[in-house]
């Protein structure tokens, strides 16, 4: 047992030596944890890893952050932030549509300066634009995909700042194709990758990547109860903004696609037991009203037109008509199909474009 121990050496010293004395007067000397542990080397990354490695050290030095701005009263405002990716040589930024909802848009680049942007072009019923910097960026373009031959299955990877944390980058797959995201216009988009990547808000207008590292797609939106991260993003797919793109950079607009019709909304089709698109309204001197469309007359009870099918595709809801016209484009001719009282007619119809201000019009 312990009589006296040494005082000047300090408390941490004097409990020391308690503890080893009362071992010592048990016959017991405790050792464990006396050597340090031997670190293990790692040893080659497996080539999934050196992958995904390659593809954030490439991808993510042209993926931005987004911060809009907007007075909200005496000495406050409203800041929300997104993603954005450079586009071209010439440093266009492109990001979804509803992330630049603001009076003020600054850009912060990957070394962290901030830099003011402008709005060149927007396309709501695609949920993009295109941002042009007061300065240009040094940062390359990412190289840019395909989306008409994706599969289920294969290999996607999404860089954003989610929740405000910067250049980050999660992994998953193509989890289904072909799928329709309405927005804010009374279109849906078409054809609109679903990922398992996880995508939280801040991630909109960042780019969905393949495994060679290319944009298959511009993140837009999610699926959550909860408004954070729940297996089911989605993506505008690269096919689309490729198209779209120039044509916000030169003429600030992406032309709408349309027939000139007011389609039925979709309560009253299933009420009256229509499967196609109802024609409620023809505008006078459209394609439409030119090709002989017919209108509903509700008061008289007298039913318009269904579309059943476009180009030979069936036509079940207004998302299938919307994709059809825009893959024939401004200029081209849509051949409907129609059905007319219990009739079946080929129709030919112009496709024009019918602006970007008439909501819920075709």
């Amino acid at each position: 047992m312990v009589r006296s121990v040494v005082k000047n050496g300090g408390a941490p010293v004097l409990l020391g030596l308690l503890l080893a004395l009362a071992a010592c007067d048990q016959g017991v000397v405790d050792t464990r944890g006396a050597d340090p542990r031997v670190v293990q080397a790692r040893g080659t990354l497996a080539d999934s890893e050196q992958a995904t490695i390659a593809i954030f050290q490439s991808a993510s030095p042209s993926v931005v952050l987004v911060i809009s701005r907007t007075p909200a009263g005496f000495q406050q405002e409203q800041i929300g932030a997104g993603t954005g990716f450079i586009w071209d040589e010439e440093g266009h930024v492109v990001t979804n549509n509803h992330v630049v909802q603001a009076d003020q848009i600054l850009v912060r680049l990957p070394g962290g300066e901030d830099v003011p942007a402008t709005v060149i072009g927007r396309a709501p019923q695609y949920d993009i634009a295109v941002l042009r910097l007061s300065r240009p960026p040094e940062a390359p373009p990412l190289p840019i995909g395909t989306s008409s031959d994706l599969q289920v299955g294969q290999a996607t990877f999404a860089i954003g700042n989610p929740f405000g944390f910067d250049r980050t980058i999660t992994s998953g797959i193509v989890s289904a194709l072909g799928r329709q995201l309405p927005t804010q216009e009374g279109r849906e988009i078409a054809d609109v990758i679903q990922t398992d990547a996880a995508i939280n808000p801040g991630n909109s207008g960042g780019p969905l990547l393949d495994s060679a590292g290319r944009v298959i797609g511009v993140t837009t939106a999610i699926y959550s109860p909860s408004g954070a991260y729940a297996g089911l993003g989605f993506a505008v797919p690269i096919d689309t903004v490729a198209r779209v793109v120039p044509q916000l950079i030169t003429n600030g607009r992406a032309p709408v696609a349309g027939i000139g019709i007011l389609a039925a909304d979709q309560s009253i089709s299933a009420r009256l037991g229509v499967e196609g698109v109802l024609v409620w309204q023809v505008g006078p001197g459209t394609p439409a009203a030119r090709a002989g469309l017919r209108s509903t007359n509700p008061q008289r009870g007298v039913m318009g037109d269904v579309i059943v099918a476009a180009e030979g595709a069936p036509v079940r809801r207004l998302a299938d008509l919307t994709s059809a016209l825009d893959r024939v484009g401004v200029g081209g001719t849509v051949n409907l199909t129609i059905l007319r009282g219990s009739q079946r007619v080929q129709v030919p119809v112009a496709v024009e474009d019918i602006g970007a201000g008439e909501s819920g019009g075709k």
